[in-house]
């Protein structure tokens, strides 16, 4: 009995273990030229992926992703300048997909509304801080509560000393 289920636990693993292999993708392509490539990466890394959005161009693996890279190395061959292939980008897909896209009016609140955000979250706070403060009663201890106070932290302290020569 257990020879038969090692047998077949080898036969399960052995099977799993082939479909890596049946299920494995080539790899991309990579042009002919290295200096062509070396421009696409750099170019491409500069981009987001549209799909990903929190990915490069350059890092992401989805066929939007191959599709642009493909495009971007149609034309760095047809000698187009990164200029020229960031405009044609930008020109067919907008400025998201730039990682860095220009500051101009239509991009003011993508630059500005973090800080934007952060500024109103801290004066909110400020305002919530000084209102809570004030409605708050301010009470002004008696000479007998402070000589009270001054008396139990003496005997607090004295206990502490005493137990740590022990």
């Amino acid at each position: 009995m257990l020879k038969r289920l090692s047998v077949t636990f080898f036969f399960v693993f052995s099977v799993l273990s082939l479909s890596n292999f049946v299920l494995a993708k080539d790899a991309a392509p990579l042009a002919d030229d290295p200096v062509v490539e070396q421009r696409l990466i750099e170019i491409s890394a500069e981009m987001r992926c549209l799909v990903c959005q929190n990915e490069s161009l350059a890092g992401s693996r989805s066929d939007l992703a191959n599709d642009l890279r493909r495009e971007i190395r149609n034309l760095i061959v047809a000698g187009k300048t990164d200029a020229q292939i960031r405009t044609f980008m930008v020109d067919r897909y907008g400025d998201f997909v730039l990682y860095r896209p220009p500051v101009k009016p239509i991009t003011w609140l993508l630059w500005i509304g973090p800080f934007a955000i952060l500024f109103v979250g801290i004066m909110g706070l400020l305002i919530y801080l000084r209102r809570r403060n004030l409605s708050i009663p301010s009470t002004k201890l008696s000479d007998e509560d402070n000589r009270r106070i001054d008396a139990l932290l003496k005997g607090a302290k004295s206990r502490t000393t005493e137990g740590s020569h022990d």
